[in-house]
Formats: C-alpha cells, sequence, structure tokens
C-alpha cells in the first residue's frame, strides 16, 4: 500500500516557527516531525509515499531527498497554492494509483503502529476507514462517532488524521482547493465508510505549546519517543 503525507500547510498556528521552517520540518526530539512519519511508514512496509507541499516546500524536497535514507521512494506533488486536504489528495491521485492508500495529516504524532493502517483490507462497498482517538483538550466535543465499526456524522471521538481511502472518493470531485472533511461526512451518509478507534498516544502537533509539551513528555520517557 502506498502512503500519502499531507504537508501543504501554512502552519500559520505553530509561528514564528513556520516563518522559515515548512511545518513538517519543525524538530521534535532532534528530528523533523515528517521523519516520525517516514520511518514509522518504512517500519509498517510501506514502500512509496507521495508527500504534497506549497509553503517553503523546496526546503522539504531538499531535506528528504529521494527517500532512500529511510528505505523508501518518496514523489512529491508540488503545489503553487495550498489546495487543502482534499484538492491537494486530488493532484496527487496520478502519484497514488488506482489501490486504497494511506494518508496521515502531516502534523500529528503517534505512537500507534502503522502496520496496522498499512496492511487494512477494504470492504468492497466501502470507500475507506478513519482511525479515531479520544478527545483532546483542544478538541472536547469530537469530530465523528464509532457505532458497530462504522463511522458516522455525530461528534463524539476526534479524527486521528489517519486514514486509508480508495481513489473512488474523489471520483466527482473536482480539481481546485477544498477540504476531505465534507467528503467524508457525504460518504457517512451511504454508510461507506469503517472506523477503528487508535490505541495509542496521539497528539495534534498544532501550536509550540503542544510541540514543546510532546517534546518534554517523549524527552521523559525512556526511549525518547516512538523508536
Amino acid at each position: 500500500m502506498k502512503a500519502m503525507i499531507l504537508a501543504a500547510g501554512r502552519g500559520t498556528r505553530m509561528a514564528p516557527l513556520t516563518d522559515t521552517c515548512p511545518k513538517p520540518l519543525i524538530p521534535l526530539c532532534g528530528k523533523p516531525l515528517i521523519v516520525h512519519h517516514l520511518e514509522k511508514l518504512a517500519a509498517a512496509g510501506v514502500k512509496e509515499v507521495v508527500i504534497n507541499h506549497a509553503w517553503l516546500g523546496e526546503q522539504i524536497e531538499q531535506h528528504l531527498g529521494d527517500g532512500s535514507a529511510w528505505g523508501l521512494t518518496i514523489h512529491y506533488s508540488a503545489e503553487t497554492d495550498a489546495l487543502e486536504t482534499g484538492g491537494g489528495v486530488y493532484q496527487a491521485l496520478p502519484l497514488l494509483g488506482a489501490a486504497p492508500f494511506l494518508l496521515i495529516n502531516g502534523d500529528v504524532w503517534t505512537d500507534w503502529d502503522y502496520t496496522e493502517a498499512a496492511q487494512y483490507e477494504l470492504n468492497e462497498s466501502d470507500l475507506g476507514c478513519l482511525w479515531l482517538v479520544n478527545n483532546p483538550d483542544h478538541n472536547p466535543k469530537g469530530d465523528f462517532a464509532l457505532q458497530a465499526g462504522r463511522v458516522v456524522n455525530e461528534p463524539q471521538l476526534t479524527f486521528s488524521g489517519v486514514s486509508v481511502l480508495k481513489p473512488e472518493l474523489w471520483a466527482s470531485a473536482p480539481a481546485g482547493a477544498y477540504p476531505l472533511a465534507p467528503m467524508l461526512r457525504e460518504a457517512m451518509k451511504t454508510d461507506r465508510l469503517a472506523g477503528q478507534l487508535m490505541n495509542g498516544h496521539w497528539v495534534d502537533v498544532g501550536t509550540p505549546e503542544r510541540l514543546n509539551t510532546l517534546e518534554n513528555d517523549l524527552l521523559n520517557q525512556d526511549g525518547g519517543g516512538d523508536d
């Protein structure tokens, strides 16, 4: 299974850190946040990764190169202007191919093993599977709910930013900039999204404060992180 890391956001909430550094390259415990994802994807058996980028994207390509440092092949989907999550995937579909792919928000961190997602097999009628987590303090109401292994559009749990999706989800989608969430809600209306609860430590690293808290937590643990 191929994977895609969403890495095109401007990272305004992370300013001033992101004024001169793209958010995926902000260090966490001595290495860029996106490298934590690459290491976990390689450990899960993923071989090809697509990364979209916009703001300071050339720095991402220069730092990560072709992915061979992690035993991966990296393909880049450069966006002149950020296309948001839905539009960013749409542009990258030619690089992803026709099979289901693993999609990861680049600004989250987890110690959860990506193998479960990388080996997940969707039912024929499903368009995807979302992994949900218990609500963090900054999202107390949640996004979606799980009911008998299906995702429904009721706020109860938080979307982790990790999913396995079929390209068919974009079958009638246009080019341009638009978010993914409304597309997921449309799929829920016809019961075409499976769901799983992610068991593990998960953080939306969206602000400098959360980044600092996570780094302190990891440095206080034996081993210093997810390696």
